[in-house]
């Protein structure tokens, strides 16, 4: 469908032999030797205790956010510029979403703004690793510390960046990472919990199959779900786990190839990156600034979508959806609702090639020539 997609999957490793190992053992459902290898082996790449593999990152974030207890009526604070699954999250367990800005250092959520949002029925906060870039945990925990809050990390776009020197998922009392097809490590559909307490290894276990009781089978003392990931989705994963380095190396190169060569355009904001940050190089992202650029960020998808470039928006603004403009919104948004006007994904895959990323560039530069020429007439 497109010269140039916005996103394509390579599985061009081990992947296919291990799948193939799993239909060999017959082990195609939840149980099985990759389910283990794979909880075993991302709990340590992100330096916990424990990794609970489930169906998807909105799965992760609802049984994280079970595993913290929350209960209708409470609040929990969530940046509003973030896909929708981390609201809708909250929103399972009978909760309420309470939206603040974020900080255009990061472009992730604004410490000052959680602060500031908190009241008594708030019981917790989700900082989301947005595009990659982490947020400012040591500022979040500890506000959240002082509040006696619980800190959930939405990693779903952020597999293995660095806070810090510190991994992305160890940060604070539970950690979510998704698996999609477009993410930087996918299995097509699948999910992580990461997260160091064994009491809560326990009971997210429980509440993942169903809410059997571990020590007696087919005894379901509390509801639960059917999160479970399957052996041969956790046999992909273990497979884009073998390419670990070499799948980040390839992405960080594409982000270097586009910074140099977008840098020179007037009107194309480029992503922040603070000192302490390594980030996860998920989706390359700009803000396009129209009254430099000369057109708006969605002349500019249409513009390359005419030459077969897939592009995407970033999200809505999620206090401006119809299923949550009637929750709190504390503080002006003035950072979210210019990224979510503004801003722009470009294509990003392990195999994007240098001449792919120049046509992308050419288009954006065109596009900018054709405003010059513009002003001359």
């Amino acid at each position: 469908m497109w010269k140039i997609p916005i996103a394509k999957v390579d599985i061009s490793g081990s992947e296919e032999e291990l799948v193939a190992a799993a239909l060999k053992s017959t082990w195609i459902s939840s149980y099985g030797e990759f389910v283990d290898q794979f909880e075993s082996r991302f709990a340590e790449m992100c330096n916990t205790r424990y990794a609970l593999s489930c169906t998807n990152g909105t799965v992760a974030l609802h049984l994280a956010l079970m595993g913290m207890g929350l209960q209708p009526g409470d609040e929990v604070i969530v940046p509003s510029m973030t896909y929708i699954a981390t609201a809708n999250a909250v929103r399972y367990c009978g909760a309420t979403p309470v939206f603040v800005d974020v900080d255009p250092n990061n472009w992730c959520l604004s410490p000052d703004a959680f602060e500031a949002a908190i009241t008594p029925k708030t019981r917790g906060v989700i900082p989301v690793h947005l595009l990659g870039h982490p947020a400012d945990m040591d500022r979040i925990n500890e506000i959240a510390a002082i509040h006696g809050l619980w800190v959930v990390e939405d990693a779903a776009e952020a597999p293995f960046a660095l806070y810090k020197g510190r991994e992305v998922g160890s940060l604070a009392d539970a950690a979510t990472f998704s698996f999609f097809g477009n993410k930087v490590f996918t299995s097509g559909e699948g999910g992580a919990v990461t997260f160091n307490q064994e009491q809560l290894h326990t009971r997210l276990k429980v509440l993942r199959g169903q809410g059997m009781d571990p020590k007696r089978r087919y005894y379901f003392p509390v509801v639960g779900y059917n999160y479970r990931m399957t052996n041969i989705a956790c046999a992909i994963l273990c497979g884009q786990l073998d390419r670990k380095e070499s799948i980040l190396q390839a992405r960080r190169e594409i982000y270097e190839q586009y910074d140099e060569q977008l840098l020179p355009i007037p009107g194309i904001r480029q992503q922040p990156a603070a000192s302490w940050a390594t980030p996860s190089p998920w989706m390359y992202s700009v803000v396009i600034e129209p009254e430099v650029f000369g057109f708006t960020r969605d002349e500019v998808i249409a513009y390359l979508a005419e030459a077969g470039i897939d592009s995407r928006p970033f999200f809505v603004p999620i206090h401006h959806l119809p299923p949550y403009r009637q929750c709190p919104v504390r503080g002006p948004m003035l950072h979210t609702d210019d990224l979510g006007e503004n801003g722009i994904m470009l294509p990003t895959y392990n195999t994007l090639g240098k001449a792919e990323i120049e046509e992308v560039v050419g288009c954006i530069r065109d596009m900018r020539s054709k405003r010059a020429l513009r002003l001359v007439a």
